[in-house]
């Protein structure tokens, strides 16, 4: 059988096919290793493979993007860190998921679950989730799911005072001094944000305007935000020059 597994996370590549290679519930006669969407349509466009591990958010955009490139008819197992618009649609399906990080049962179990289907599998049930997936990520995100401890938390747009990114994370920070890794990227997650209440001031922060408790006018072309709660990383806060008049205005508002 041969598998494809679709991550940019080398760690997460590795962890994966290392507990592939010791299950005994399929046969793996190769593993295919796409770090990218863009590597996954080329590999697609002229090969296959029996089965499919996709992580959801790749470094190069997001994954379900390679259907608009390519059609898929192989069952596939999603992989994401409590997505909770993910979460919603693969309940109504008959798409698995494992949600990070997974131990080596849940594996297991996902693998048993394409067993019990594979021979009568139908992709429409597939491509109408996919389908739904992208629809509901369109939508505008009112409440984000973050782990605490080993409890998911959904947190209300109104208590985030900011996302930041920091080396290859993101992470939400609420307005009562909580932060938290949030598996997104600013790319990615200004596109579903209420745009009333989030801007993207620059390329590590998108800031509520409530999170915002003095503006510091240093020149024309330099502009602070001090932001409450402070940031514990990166606590000086400038607006991009290229974002300072359309972010005053937005503050404005």
């Amino acid at each position: 059988m041969k598998i494809a597994i679709i991550e940019d996370e080398l760690l997460a590549v590795n962890y994966l096919k290392n507990l592939l290679d010791a299950q005994n519930i399929v046969p793996v006669t190769e593993t295919v290793i796409l770090r990218s969407k863009k590597q996954a349509i080329d590999f697609f466009e002229k090969d296959s493979a029996d089965l499919i591990f996709m992580d959801i958010h790749l470094g190069d955009g997001m994954s379900l993007e390679i259907f608009e490139q390519v059609e898929l008819f192989t069952p596939i197992i999603f992989i994401t860190a409590f997505d909770e618009y993910a979460m919603r649609v693969f309940r109504h399906f008959t798409i698995d998921y494992l949600l990070k990080p997974f131990e080596e049962e849940d594996l297991h179990k996902a693998l048993q679950k394409f067993i019990s289907i594979r021979n009568n599998f139908d992709p429409e049930p597939v491509l109408k989730s996919i389908s739904s997936l992208r629809q509901v990520q369109d939508e505008v995100m009112k409440r984000f799911m973050v782990r605490e401890g080993n409890k998911l938390k959904s947190i209300d747009e109104h208590n985030t005072a900011y996302f930041f990114a920091s080396g290859k994370y993101l992470f939400l920070t609420t307005k009562d001094y909580q932060t938290y890794i949030y598996d997104d990227t600013i790319k990615d997650i200004i596109q579903k944000l209420n745009p009333d209440i989030f801007f993207k001031i620059n390329r590590k922060f998108i800031i509520n305007k409530e999170a915002v408790s003095e503006i510091i006018k240093h020149s024309s072309q330099k502009v602070e935000l001090r932001l409450s709660p402070e940031p514990e990383v990166n606590a000086e806060v400038f607006i991009s020059k290229t974002q300072i008049a359309e972010c005053l205005n937005w503050l404005n508002k």
